[in-house]
């Protein structure tokens, strides 16, 4: 019965592997109707004329749509239209939606529509669009209806300013004895999910509309359709079956407001909306690019004193989630380190790329390559071993966060345990540059990291538990299962509260918004805590009511029943008792007389003393816990060719209390990954018109079989005290340090500072050389 930290096997592994699991776009229907999209070729451009005259005559074609009479939208501020109108401000951008009988015919009318643009002045950096020389992209900006929690600039193209004001920076200056300054950039890139974006559509003659989506978030969705159309809430269901990977990029909300548009123009029809890759790559939102500038002080002896920094974020051509993502910049804007004096300017910038979207680490892997590189500069121009700079500068219990949130062991864990546990695992006493021969070195590279959770105040979490006739149970959550495991995670809990094998727990792993407790949102290493305490919470009602009703029967106080290996008994005579199975659907006497009925136990969760940030201070607690860890890289470096091997990647994450030891390594080995594919490889090429370069895989360029490295996960386990069993959130912690360790090795290894991602070989011989871009 005891499953808490033991390597459980995935509930949906079976399915998977057996290739029997169905996605979104696995869907079909005899009736289905199939939608293409026009894109703009343009990054920013006038849409001077439409042609559909050749296309509405195509075979097969029932509606084509183009933008106007159509609501702005977004989550935070209402800036885009879903179908762009009169200009189009990324390229890629949805200029006109065909719905035809077959995906062929669709594609063949979308290729014949005639389109004139007028282009015109791209923006392409943060830096260019914070220039007060260069074009407003959204002159609306004053008038757009957007959330209190948005701070936009109209007059400029910032969409969002975050401040941190901690602390007295001339003060933090004056105590400083040795002074760091870098800045750094990285252009957007995608997320690269497996599975590419779809979603489906259908409007019923009462008004009921149904979607099928491949989403992280089905239940904004619906909160969202029904505010841009005017919808009642009620009448909307999303159905979201297994997700082939999201990362935060399926958190956003885009295709669905295509399909309802297309199954509108088709008098509720039920139609398709199905990314190719290419366009999952630039028609739908992509990972954020940043420009940072971080300015370090500390004394001779190492202490920090003071971090002044600015944060430039490519939010691209719309605000949507990307806002938001400056806050989370902003809430953990330096690394997990004591600074009592910290000054920061989080901006969301318009640019006309591709709009912004969550990526796995929500903003903190990029800040984090910013700093944990300021900060190896700073240990090496103090002359100190960066690995001890870190220790003596560690957040520890009492300290406080940039936003004046005061820590205790709950909250954050031991980030010197984490320290001290990777300087083993890297063998950091043979040194951090080793030659190898009279071509190539060994250098080790390290980052600290830590991330909490900006999310809704008023996020909640709901769990139903009902019991069937056999004594087994169903547990449903409106967690998407999008590769974490988590749903596996929640009936490891399940089956710990109610003492059963759990084998007899069984998951529903598919989410209807009718008929689904509602789980905010499937992001932020949220699932675990939030529906793992709904679970609990659920977990204790059906027992209470099983003990009740055993009580009941047996004419004992329910304080006097155990439970053990699914049964109910009393606890000085446990030869009286009853099975779950005898008491899951009631009880019935001898004589046929019947109490109780079917066992439902319900739960909820939701975040407790979350608020939000002052605007002037950015004071506020914007999550439950920090997650803190220390992240390691060794590399094998070429002086000829400036080419590198990764040999291994090393993570110590605090976390907790681990639940499911093999489902907790695979997270952080997955989310190393692809943070050292981010780091090393992944990244969009823009022309002058603003267009990208490389949306296929075949010159977009992850991490490919047999480039991965040795990966080390270890785990240190400080309990956080109100979650699940102690455990914390660690879906996306493996990510974070990976850029910043990555960059540390190289920069050690090639003797220059590089502050450019990703980091290729081309870019260190031109650092070398001197020629920086």
């Amino acid at each position: 019965m005891d499953t808490i930290g033991k390597s459980v096997i995935r509930k949906d592994a079976y399915e998977k592997v057996t290739g029997q699991a169905i996605y979104t776009g696995d869907i079909q229907s005899a009736n289905i109707l199939h939608v293409k999209k026009v894109i703009s070729p343009y990054g920013h451009a006038l849409i001077k004329k439409i042609d559909i005259s050749g296309a509405e005559k195509s075979p097969g074609v029932r509606a084509i749509i183009t933008g106007g009479n159509l609501p702005l939208t977004g989550e935070e501020i209402k800036d885009r239209y879903p179908i762009a109108h009169e200009r189009v401000r990324y390229h890629g951008e949805v200029v006109a939606l065909i719905v035809a009988d077959t995906p062929k015919q669709a594609q063949f009318a979308a290729d014949i529509i005639q389109v004139w643009y007028e282009p015109l002045p791209v923006i392409h950096t943060p830096a260019q669009a914070l220039d007060p020389k260069s074009p407003i992209l959204h002159k609306q900006l004053a008038d757009y209806e957007k959330i209190a929690e948005v701070y936009p600039e109209p007059g400029t193209n910032i969409a969002n300013r975050t401040k941190i004001r901690k602390g007295n920076k001339d003060q933090g200056w004056l105590e400083s004895e040795v002074k760091m300054e870098e800045t750094f950039s990285f252009s957007p890139s995608d997320h690269a999910a497996m599975e590419t974006r779809c979603s489906l559509a259908e409007i019923h003659a009462d008004g009921k509309v149904i979607l099928h989506s491949s989403s992280q978030a089905p239940f904004m969705i619906k909160r969202l359709l029904a505010d841009y159309f005017t919808l009642d809430i009620g009448k909307i269901i999303v159905n979201t079956p297994l997700v082939g990977g999201g990362y935060g990029g399926k958190a956003a909300v885009q295709l669905e407001l295509l399909a309802y548009i297309a199954s509108k123009a088709v008098n509720g029809r039920l139609v398709k909306v199905e990314n190719s890759r290419e366009e999952d790559m630039i028609t739908s939102p992509s990972h954020i690019g940043l420009e940072a500038s971080v300015k370090l002080g500390c004394t001779k002896t190492g202490l920090l004193t003071v971090a002044e920094l600015t944060y430039l974020w490519d939010g691209g051509a719309y605000a949507d989630k990307a806002s938001d993502l400056s806050r989370a910049g902003a809430v953990d804007c330096t690394g997990p380190y004591k600074i009592n004096h910290i000054w920061c300017d989080s901006l969301c910038m318009y640019t006309n790329h591709p709009y912004a979207t969550p990526y796995r680490g929500f903003a903190h892997s990029e800040v984090l390559f910013a700093f944990e590189r300021t900060m190896d500069s700073l240990a090496k121009k103090i002359e100190m071993d960066p690995m001890e700079f870190r220790r003596i500068n560690a957040i520890l219990p009492g300290h406080t966060t940039p936003t004046q949130v005061k820590l205790n062991s709950s909250t954050v864990g031991n980030l010197p345990a984490c320290i001290s546990q990777l300087k083993k695992h890297m063998q950091w006493e043979k040194g951090q540059l080793i030659k190898v021969n009279g071509r190539k070195l060994i250098a080790k590279g390290i980052a600290c990291v830590w991330k909490t959770s900006t999310i809704d105040t008023n996020a909640s979490s709901g769990v139903l538990l009902t019991f069937n006739y056999d004594g087994s149970v169903n547990l449903i959550s409106g967690v998407v299962e999008i590769g974490t495991g988590t749903k596996t995670i929640l009936a490891q809990i399940a089956a710990d509260k109610l003492k059963m094998d759990i084998n007899r727990v069984n998951v529903q792993m598919e989410v209807n918004t009718q008929s689904t407790p509602e789980h905010w949102k499937t992001v932020a290493s949220r699932g675990t805590f939030m529906a793992g305490r709904a679970v609990i919470q659920a977990a204790d009602d059906a027992l209470m009511q099983l003990k009740s009703l055993a009580a009941n029967v047996l004419r004992a106080p329910v304080e006097d029943m155990e439970v053990d290996q699914e049964r109910i008994y009393l606890r000085d005579d446990p030869a009286m008792g009853f099975t779950y199975q005898q008491l899951a659907y009631g009880y019935t006497f001898p004589d046929g007389n019947s109490i109780g009925g079917q066992i439902i136990g319900k739960g909820h969760y939701m975040l407790r003393h979350m608020t939000t940030l002052d605007p002037e201070s950015g004071a506020g607690r914007p999550g439950p816990e920090w997650t803190v860890g220390a992240q390691g890289v060794e590399i094998e470096y070429d002086r000829y060719d400036y080419t590198y091997r990764i040999l291994k990647a090393i993570s110590v994450i605090d976390a907790g209390q681990v639940l499911n030891q093999k489902a907790a390594e695979g997270q952080i080995m997955g989310a190393m990954s692809m943070g050292l594919a981010f780091a090393g490889r992944e990244t969009f090429y823009f022309d002058y018109l603003g267009r990208v370069l490389n949306h296929q895989l075949r010159t977009y360029r992850p991490l490919r079989y047999g480039e991965n490295p040795e990966y080390i996960c270890d785990f240190i386990e400080t309990p956080q005290v109100d979650a699940p069993y102690g455990a914390r959130g660690l879906g996306e912690h493996g990510l974070l340090g990976m850029p910043a360790a990555l960059g540390n090795s190289l920069s050690l290894a090639a003797g220059t500072s590089l502050n450019q991602l990703p980091l290729l070989p081309e870019q260190i011989w031109v650092r070398k050389n001197g020629r920086i871009r």
